[in-house]
């Protein structure tokens, strides 16, 4: 009788499954716009375990508000997968932009950091021609910056409060989208940062909420009128994540909380939402999707 044959096992890679933090989260609070370098715990964006596969090899993208949060991770990512990247930031982010620099770098590709604001339409067009005139080309555009503020009622909602809160979350995408479109040609991407309050509300943003929604219908009225050239828009819209957007606009003992409704019972981390960004940019991934707006809830089913 023949032998029988020996089984040979063949050892797998062990299994790593990413730990985030839960609530309760540290009690905290920073001034507007906060500075991620001083959050406990610091927000993650280096995706350790993403294995890059060369999606944006040869590419350049802009990214509004980059100097940390999903900003700085989208930053980070698109370097990993070969895309070189200018962002915008505001002055007094400086300490959270040197490190995006340094998080860009380290991955060999080029970076741009501009400082200024963008509820000056000069600034809007100022960083589309510097990131043009540096990295010479503009192939994504991932429009991110945001401004809110919880009001308990709309007496208590300012003018000034509404115009900077409209002039940086919709004013400017419209100013930044509209100075990329003279340089970015067929195959180019743009990507938006939308809200679940854009969708479901929220009785205390009231005007981040209706920026939001905004952006939503903004994303879907560009991507028709841009498909003819060949260029896609696209939204993604993040349920909680763990960024400064939210010690700077929440009483430090609510911030414990930030997230725990949530299925997961946790907020999301940076690096879980910046794949999406990928995902947009990348015409091996989604060359026949435009017009969508994509939630990342932690769980949540319910979106509009």
């Amino acid at each position: 009788m023949p032998k029988a044959k020996r089984r040979v096992r063949v050892k797998r890679p062990e299994k790593r499954i990413q730990q985030y933090p839960k609530n309760p989260l540290p009690a905290q609070h920073q001034p507007k716009p906060g500075i991620e370098q001083k959050m406990r715990p610091r927000p993650m964006y280096q995706a350790p375990h993403y294995k890059a596969a060369g999606k944006l090899a040869g590419r350049t993208a802009l990214i509004t508000g980059g100097d940390s949060g999903i900003g700085r991770a989208v930053a980070v990512l698109f370097a990993k997968e070969g895309a070189d990247v200018a962002f915008s930031y505001l002055p007094v982010e400086k300490e959270d932009a040197n490190e995006t620099i340094a998080a860009i770098e380290a991955e060999g590709r080029r970076c741009v950091a501009m400082a200024g604001d963008l509820t000056d339409p000069e600034f809007c067009a100022r960083i589309v021609d510097e990131t043009v005139r540096t990295l010479g080309a503009l192939d994504i555009l991932v429009n991110n910056a945001a401004f809110q503020q919880h009001q308990a009622s709309l007496d208590e909602l300012s003018d000034a409060q509404l115009e900077q809160t409209f002039n940086t979350n919709i004013l400017a995408y419209f100013r930044v989208t509209r100075a990329a479109l003279k340089h970015m040609k067929k195959g180019g991407a743009i990507v938006n940062t939308g809200s679940i309050t854009g969708l479901n509300g929220s009785e205390a943003l009231l005007d981040y909420s209706a920026t939001k929604g905004a952006i939503h219908t903004f994303t879907k009225s560009l991507a028709q009128n841009l498909v003819e050239k060949g260029i896609r828009v696209n939204c993604v819209a993040p349920g909680p994540i763990w960024t400064p957007l939210n010690p700077s606009d929440r009483p430090a003992e609510d911030v414990k909380e930030f997230g725990a409704e949530q299925p997961m019972k946790r907020p999301g981390q940076p690096e879980e939402v910046a794949p999406a960004y990928v995902f947009f940019a990348s015409n091996a991934d989604s060359s026949y999707i435009t017009g969508e707006v994509l939630t990342l809830l932690g769980g949540e089913t319910t979106a509009a």
